[in-house]
């Protein structure tokens, strides 16, 4: 099975990709902010939501709005999906939907299908019907709320492999000391990739950079690793 992926990659999908045309099924609360900032990244974006009144608040925001159902067969034949390279299926209020329109889609050939699950068994159940990309928010949300919620990490990104990055408060052991010195990628299995200190850009890292108790770091590796180095005082 396809391993979920994460809300923050579907937002930051690659800039090569602009100015090409998206449609985004569904225009509730992800679907909506997934369509206004891929159109902000300069994405052709049309928008299939069935509800009249939800359809018609997004007109003039994006591209094009089309007022439909997506788990009709006819309607995405008429629509002819396959021109977009991206499809994204954020249909939340009927797991049938969902599944009905990401299937219309693989039917009709769209290259690259994101779609949001709801749960486990749905999620399955798109990944075997052919869905590229499977989107689990709130999922992903909760288990980034609860590695944040210690208050030693700032920010949390989990890949689908067993592997994060994060951006973390310096452990005590690092703090007046270059990376070299406190030797925190031999003692924990990370790498601190960038510094970042108050009023200041962000920098790469390097065995030389010196680390005070005001930098915030950030650091790759896998996530058992990562969880180590974050209960170190």
């Amino acid at each position: 099975m396809n391993a979920p992926t994460t809300l923050e990659e579907q937002q930051t999908m690659s800039r090569s990709n602009a100015d090409s045309e998206v449609l985004v099924i569904g225009l509730g609360r992800f679907g909506a902010a997934a369509a206004m900032e891929l159109r902000r990244l300069g994405h052709k974006v049309t928008g299939l939501e069935r509800d009249a009144v939800l359809a018609e608040r997004y007109i003039g925001s994006l591209t094009t709005i089309v007022h439909g159902d997506g788990s009709d067969p006819k309607t995405i034949r008429d629509m002819k999906v396959a021109k977009y390279k991206i499809a994204i299926v954020a249909i939340g209020s009927s797991i049938e939907g969902s599944v009905l329109a990401a299937a219309n889609l693989v039917d009709a050939g769209v290259q690259d299908i994101w779609a949001k699950a709801m749960s486990v068994e749905h999620a399955r159940i798109l990944d075997r019907i052919g869905v590229h990309h499977i989107v689990r928010p709130e999922s992903d949300t909760g288990r980034r709320v609860a590695h944040l919620v210690g208050g030693k990490l700032q920010d949390y990104i989990e890949f689908d492999d067993g592997f994060a990055i994060v951006k973390m408060r310096p452990p005590q052991e690092a703090i007046g000391f270059t990376l070299e010195q406190s030797q925190i990628r031999s003692k924990y299995g990370v790498t601190v990739v960038g510094v970042k200190a108050p009023g200041q850009d962000f920098t790469y890292a390097v065995p030389s950079t010196k680390v005070s108790a005001h930098d915030t770091l950030i650091v790759s590796g896998a996530t058992s690793l990562l969880e180590r180095l974050a209960a170190r005082p």
